[in-house]
């Protein structure tokens, strides 16, 4: 490890120069002569005296040497279509596109909200807002009518981008209805709402309304507006927040800089590579590693509007990798847990052609270790976990496959990242020693492409994760760093359960019951315990043809958690369920599982992905 050791020290030691060796990578209108401006610690600003604009390095750089490489590949099994942008194709869509938004008054600095799917239109809505220095808050389409409202009220977008509709496996998503709703609960209203009209529903369009297509005919397209390096890129909501949302910010010249480091040093993926992330372009791993990234550095993306399963088997991943020769995936455990749970032996992927595949990237969960080994088995390839948060916009903790592959530990999302200052922290804020769980802090200042504050918002930003640790960044997770320096995320702190007196993570209880031949997927809450103060309770779905006796099934995995954590974890209560509940973005619902179980009122949250599913697990979770 001696390679990742030096970089990583570098990194410590002397932030200044690493930084600027990595702007090195990205074209600036005016170089930035430092890198950390700490004037106004604790709130951190990165090449503060740099000018660039993001959409020209994403395109205009590129024009020269690969202009006619494909930039984009949208794969859309739920449309039956594909199509390819290259890079010169891209770049003009991008800017008629900025012009029509200029036509409608943007400028530099107005907000535009984008609330569409998996669709190219969303990516050059993205890049469009960028070329003219304005900033986009792309919403997941299809959230909710009040999720939505509360993105409009906090951003003040002047124009807003939609699709007249998305496209799920079993259902076709109208979009318009919901803007409606949503803008009829909005003091602030948007001057102009453009749509994309799809096939499958067309809407109807009304006054401010303005059809994409006639738009851009008519719009001239836009030169690159050079911004401040400081000046902000975008706004991304954080999900499932009560009250008033928390407005990520991302900076335009950390955030470049950040990437397009990370695109080599962590994912080995080079210009003219072609990568895959299996995500969606509302969150973050879609912004940065959809779209940004691969395109800062000139490599191939591919966007893919489809389901891991159902559009339409469980093959759809290997068919897109075979057909369009994807070096490297990045998706959540969640895709492959689908995957495993209807095809448990992978006899789909015997049927394509994965000679091009190089690595399997997963993020946005813990990675239990079955799900991890099973990946390995079948794929062949190295199956790299790693850990970040939408506020960090890139990964904090990695297998930095371009510095030095490292040895994989199942569990473990391997070493902090360069830049980061990974510390483990007891109640009082003192370092953990190696093997000790605590709460997961960074250290700070946080690197380039990290939030610099929350919108509009300083001293929200501060109290919310910056005040529990003084000098620190809270993750809001724990976990610990074992002997070798390898982090382990064990979950959220809110998932550190109370059992007499006894700290346990419910993560480790998971691990214990995803590692039984029978289990797909499985959920671990504590619950009011009046004698214990809490308990756990499991919950697990069956994979597909698996035909086992329920009590025994109980018994085996009660048995596993006794042998694998101890008695002191008085885990006696286990569920056999068909689903268990999830947000659109993979991850399972435990806050609230945990709500209904310890009997309140708990109100479906606006990124859960089928409620039929909590509905379902209802009468379970209270016992009934």
């Amino acid at each position: 490890m001696a390679q990742y050791a030096e970089t990583y020290q570098r990194s410590m030691s002397d932030p200044e120069g690493f930084w600027l060796a990595a702007a090195e990578g990205i074209d600036w209108t005016r170089k930035p002569s430092r890198a950390l401006d700490d004037s106004a610690a604790p709130l951190y600003r990165w090449f503060p005296d740099g000018e660039l604009n993001t959409s020209y390095n994403a395109l205009d750089r590129h024009l020269a040497d690969r202009g006619a490489q494909v930039a984009l590949i949208h794969d859309s099994p739920v449309t039956g279509t594909t199509s390819r942008y290259t890079y010169r194709e891209l770049h003009e869509a991008v800017a008629r596109f900025a012009g029509a938004l200029r036509s409608l008054g943007v400028d530099r600095g107005d907000r535009v909200i984008i609330y569409m799917p998996m669709v190219p239109e969303a990516v050059i809505a993205m890049l469009g807002c960028a070329r003219l220095g304005a900033v986009h808050s792309v919403v997941f389409g299809g959230f909710a009518p009040k999720e939505l409202a509360a993105r409009v009220e906090d951003a003040k977008p002047k124009v807003i981008v939609a699709a007249s509709c998305g496209i799920e496996p079993t259902r076709v998503v109208e979009y318009k209805p919901i803007i409606e709703e949503a803008l009829r609960g909005t003091e602030h209203q948007p001057d102009s709402v453009v749509v994309l009209q799809r096939d499958a529903a067309r809407a109807e369009l009304g006054e401010r309304d303005i059809d994409w297509t006639e738009l851009v005919e008519d719009a001239q397209p836009a030169d690159a507006v050079p911004v401040a390096a400081t000046d902000p890129l975008y706004i991304l909501y954080t999900s499932g927040t009560t009250g008033k949302p928390k407005g990520v910010v991302r900076d335009t010249g950390g955030h470049a800089v950040a990437l397009a480091w990370s695109m080599g040093a962590i994912y080995d993926i080079h210009p003219g590579d072609v990568w895959w992330t299996a995500s969606d372009v509302g969150w973050v791993v879609g912004h940065s590693y959809i779209v940004y990234a691969p395109l800062l550095i000139g490599a191939t993306s591919v966007l893919y509007e489809g389901k891991p399963v159902g559009t339409p088997d469980a093959g759809a991943f290997w068919r897109v990798i075979a057909e369009h020769g994807v070096k490297a995936l990045f998706t959540a455990p969640t895709a492959l847990r689908a995957i495993k749970k209807v095809d448990p032996d992978a006899t789909e992927l015997a049927k394509y052609d994965l000679s091009k595949f190089g690595t399997l990237f997963l993020a946005g969960e813990r990675l239990d270790p079955e799900t991890y080994h099973w990946a390995r088995e079948k794929l062949g390839t190295p199956v790299i976990d790693h850990w970040w948060q939408t506020e960090t916009g890139w990964p904090i903790s990695a297998n930095l496959r371009g510095i030095e592959p490292m040895p994989v530990k199942p569990g473990s999302a391997t070493v902090p990242v360069p830049g980061y200052d990974v510390r483990i922290l007891d109640q009082e804020g003192n370092d953990l020693p190696a093997g000790k769980e605590g709460a997961i802090a960074i250290r700070l200042p946080l690197p380039p492409g990290t939030l610099p504050t929350l919108w509009g918002d300083d001293d929200r930003y501060v109290e919310a994760y910056l005040s529990r640790y003084e000098g620190h960044y809270l993750t809001g997770d724990s976990g610990f760093l074992d002997e070798d320096g390898y982090l382990f995320v064990m979950g959220r702190t809110d998932d550190v359960i109370n059992v007499a007196g006894h700290r346990l993570s419910t993560g480790s209880m998971e691990a214990v019951l995803a590692a039984h031949p029978a289990v797909a997927e499985c959920a671990v809450i504590g619950v009011r315990d009046p004698l214990k103060g809490q308990l756990p309770r499991g919950f697990v779905v069956l994979k597909s043809g698996v035909d086992i006796d329920e009590a025994r099934l109980r018994e085996e995995l009660v048995a596993a958690v006794r042998r694998d954590i101890g008695p002191v974890a008085a885990f006696r209560d286990v569920s056999v369920v068909d689903a268990l509940p999830k947000t659109r973005s993979g991850k399972i619902l435990r806050k609230t599982m945990r709500g209904i179980a310890d009997g309140r009122d708990e109100p479906v949250p606006s990124t859960i992905e089928d409620p039929q599913v909590l509905d379902a697990l209802r009468s379970v979770l209270r016992g009934e």
